[in-house]
């Protein structure tokens, strides 16, 4: 099964190791973080918007239609509750070069709505299960 692993820097600061891939993700300052990386909920959102490109993209490629430039830009509105930043909204906004037909317009916003990540933003089947392991701290032999 595939895996994202987060393991502490410093306060809130965490190094994201996906695959070979490694991103630091961290709160802004007036939340007590040091701001090295985006929140959380801006990745939530980037998974967003790039799984919605790519999902275009693909799509375009299949049908072999040209799209030109592709910006996929998705805001998010907080839940508003004290202390949280719950993402309670994201509206995705598409932007293409190519010259595309009023039907093919229509059919790449319908694909857009298909990709894994808006699917499983709005799956009601979606399950996350926890769990709790300590870690042994390992001391220096010297």
């Amino acid at each position: 099964m595939p895996s994202a692993l987060a393991r502490r820097r410093s306060r809130f600061e965490h190094e994201i190791e996906m695959r070979q891939h490694r991103l630091i993700v961290d709160e802004p300052e007036e939340k007590g973080g040091t701001d090295r990386g985006p929140k959380p909920a801006e990745l939530l959102a980037a998974s967003l918007a790039s799984c919605t490109a790519i999902t275009v993209e693909m799509y375009a490629d299949r049908k072999e239609w040209g799209l030109g430039e592709v910006e996929v830009e998705v805001e998010y509105a907080e839940a508003g509750k004290a202390g949280t930043e719950l993402p309670a909204r994201f509206d995705v906004r598409i932007r293409l070069g190519g010259g595309l037909s009023e039907e093919h317009q229509s059919r790449i916003l319908t694909i857009a709505g298909k990709c894994p990540v808006h699917r499983v933003l709005t799956s009601e089947s979606v399950e996350v299960s926890d769990s709790l392991e300590l870690i042994e701290d390992i001391e220096d032999e010297d």
